[in-house]
């Protein structure tokens, strides 16, 4: 999946979006902590992070999507020269969250290198990193349609799909898919407007069964959550989406977001 970028002020998520809260022209949000937004689906609660994590504490379980590790040196190997520390730090946002919640397993959700040859790139720092990252937990690795195969001296194990407890995790997201489906690869993002302004931010897109997560790598983009695609997964707009804001989440009906 390769959505447009998602551009954003630093602040303009705090100055928009608030009104729509305290106005209540969307629905409550759910319940915070400290940057931790949660979810219900399936009967379980789930954490979802600031950070663009996913995180379920019956299984001590931490979930991220479309890393997309080496995106930086694969456009350069095409002649599209982007900074090459895109790894880096998406590694480093990833450690800061694992120290957060010690999970006991990490999922990754697939498309975790922007290309097969990504594992082969990885400098030997970051390659580092990554085993420290996986010292001490699970590891799994789900097949993205750009990583759809196992690679080599990168850690941890690799899978299809997934399930554990009412969850399939998978990459791709199934159309009108049965419940407890945690999927990625669309990267979802949403549009809203308050007082001539709009704001785009990734975010989760769910409702009480199934779950689209935003993608977690420092050079990925986002689709919008009216696109179509969503309305394949979700079957309606009957869906919520879950805005990432600099010190919250958000949640606004999909219907009410904007397109484009």
């Amino acid at each position: 999946m390769n959505p447009k970028a998602v551009p954003h002020s630093p602040s303009a998520i705090s100055d928009a979006i608030a009104p729509l809260v305290h106005n209540r022209t969307t629905p409550n949000p759910s319940p915070q902590r400290g940057g931790k937004h949660a979810l219900g689906i399936c009967g379980e609660e789930l954490l979802a992070d600031l950070s663009g994590a996913l995180y379920w504490p019956r299984e001590g379980a931490l979930v991220v999507a479309d890393l997309h590790l080496e995106k930086g040196s694969s456009f350069a190997a095409r002649g599209t020269l982007l900074p090459p520390y895109d790894t880096a730090a998406t590694l480093a946002v990833l450690a800061r969250v694992v120290a957060r919640y010690a999970p006991r397993l990490v999922i990754a959700l697939g498309d975790s290198f922007h290309d097969g040859g990504g594992p082969d790139r990885i400098a030997p720092q970051d390659r580092a990193a990554l085993a420290k990252l996986q010292g001490g937990r699970d590891w799994v690795w789900i097949a993205g349609n750009h990583d759809p195969d196992p690679a080599h001296n990168i850690g941890g194990v690799f899978a299809r799909s997934l399930s554990l407890g009412p969850f399939t995790f998978r990459h791709e997201p199934t159309a009108g898919a049965t419940a407890g489906e945690i999927a990625a690869h669309l990267h979802p993002s949403a549009r809203v407007s308050q007082r001539g302004r709009v704001v785009t931010r990734k975010c989760f897109a769910a409702d009480e069964k199934r779950l689209v997560m935003p993608a977690f790598g420092a050079y990925t983009g986002g689709l919008n959550i009216r696109d179509r695609a969503f309305v394949k997964v979700f079957g309606a707009l009957g869906f919520t989406a879950h805005l990432i804001g600099d010190r919250r989440l958000y949640a606004f009906a999909a219907a009410r977001c904007l397109a484009g």
